[in-house]
């Protein structure tokens, strides 16, 4: 095996490390990218389309389930195969890479399928799926893209257990009749309000005091209540003793023993980033996540990009510090990575948009903190939704410098709402500025109004 002389050398080819990789080769240089499974990663082929797919299907259904109240009498009679189809043919072409393939090649990467690890600055060693082994030297140095996968919980049981990660639930083609899901997060609240509206009887345990977590009390409180409206049974603060399975499965949880038909683990990531090379670099082979400066560099001739990097499992984010890191390389003047303003949405029904730091982190960073929370419901727009219609504007504000840091916006359409949020927590818009606003009349977004005037400095 001899080495071979590129340019970078792309390991992962995820959102960061596809986008890097096209990038890079566009502008002239010579770009290998490495890739074990699918390249395009996670988003495309198991994660945010797909699952997207499954709830806009599952929104139709529960919108034509609100036409009596508002419109006339309706029929409604869920058709899984229809999300099937459009997950197969239209969003994965049946699980096939090929089209992102081809984009990078037609861009001028050369793309090795394989396992790549790293030999020290600079160099790569790839086990080829072909059987064939690969040495690279990048003169410029190496993208890490290592991505994630689905977390191993230590529940006695589970793993001698068929259960459904994120990975087998986007290839259902006929759904059970009960459903637990393990994990209130985003994944775990999303699907379970998907599965439940195509009939599927739900329940939800979360080992927290509450589902959503990281997001604020208000927004758990509405999401919450919506689920259990729509025939969820929620248990939260649970200790899960094990899972059995005897065609059905089993969980016990100490007071009771939950059954249902399939068993869905959406209880977290973890990171790949044991046995890549990283200590032939001087860093720990055992990294839960990898530390990076403003661009994106990680160690001698390395930039890290995307979930590994810890700033936001989202496709949003590892393309971001994708381009970061490819300015770093080109040699450009940045701009460099800011995290101030990192936004995310739970697309839940309400969906559930939030910007930069909650109340509680932005106490804990020492802010002199003001917050304010307008209802949805009470909203002109809100009032004529009536259905479908809960939610909340939360805004939380330092008031020594009279700017938002933070701000959630759970409404229909709530990632929408939330662009407006972004701009100010990002830009550092002034709330006096915000205040002289004209806000649409009748819109959700016109909340936000509501919510500037309740902060009080």
């Amino acid at each position: 095996m001899s080495a071979r002389d590129v340019d970078v050398v792309v390991i992962g080819l995820g959102p960061g490390g596809e986008f890097a990789a096209q990038k890079l080769a566009e502008a002239g240089l010579r770009v290998v990218g490495v890739e074990q499974g699918l390249v395009g990663g996670e988003c495309p082929f198991y994660g945010c389309i797909p699952s997207k797919i499954m709830i806009r299907g599952a929104g139709t259904l529960a919108e034509a389930r609100r036409a009596p109240l508002l419109g006339g009498p309706t029929d409604v009679t869920p058709d899984w195969s229809l999300v099937a189809r459009r997950i197969d043919k239209q969003a994965t072409n049946h699980w096939n890479d090929d089209a992102h393939v081809d984009r990078l090649v037609e861009a001028g990467v050369e793309v090795i399928r394989g396992r790549g690890r790293l030999d020290g600055p600079g160099r790569v060693l790839v086990d080829g799926a072909d059987g064939d082994g690969h040495e690279l030297v990048a003169r410029r140095g190496v993208i890490l893209n290592a991505g994630t996968m689905p977390a191993t919980l230590p529940i006695d049981g589970l793993a001698d257990t068929p259960y459904w990660t994120n990975r087998e639930v986007v290839k259902v083609t006929e759904l059970p009749s009960s459903l637990v899901v393990i994990g209130g997060g985003p994944i775990g609240c999303e699907l379970t309000q998907a599965f439940a509206r195509y009939g599927v009887e739900v329940t939800l345990l979360e080992v927290a005091d509450r589902i959503l977590g990281p997001e604020e009390p208000e927004s758990s409180e509405v999401i919450h209540g919506v689920l259990e409206s729509e025939g969820v049974t929620i248990r939260t603060g649970v200790k899960i003793g094990n899972v059995r399975h005897d065609g059905r499965f089993h969980v016990d949880l100490g007071s009771e023993v939950v059954s249902a038909d399939q068993l869905l683990v959406a209880a977290g990531r973890r990171t790949l980033l044991t046995g890549i090379g990283l200590e032939t670099l001087g860093l720990a082979d055992d990294l839960k996540m990898i530390e990076t400066d403003e661009r994106m560099r990680a160690g001698e001739r390395l930039w890290a990009v995307g979930d590994a990097t810890g700033k936001g499992a989202f496709t949003h984010v590892s393309m971001y510090q994708g381009a970061v890191a490819v300015r770093d390389i080109l040699g450009e003047d940045g701009p460099w990575a800011d995290y101030r303003a990192v936004s995310r949405v739970t697309f839940t029904d309400p969906e559930v948009g939030s910007v930069g730091m909650s109340e509680k982190q932005a106490r804990d960073a020492g802010l002199q903190v003001v917050v304010s929370v307008a209802d949805i419901a009470e909203s002109s727009r809100g009032w004529i939704h009536q259905v479908g219609n809960e939610g909340v504007i939360k805004l939380v504000a330092d008031a020594d410098r009279g700017i938002l840091v933070g701000a959630s916006a759970v409404s229909p359409a709530g990632g929408e709402v939330l662009g407006l949020l972004a701009a100010a927590v990002h830009a550092e818009i002034p709330i006096s500025t915000l205040r002289t606003m004209h806000f649409a009349y009748p819109t959700f977004h016109r909340t936000i109004e509501v919510a500037l005037a309740g902060l009080e400095f």
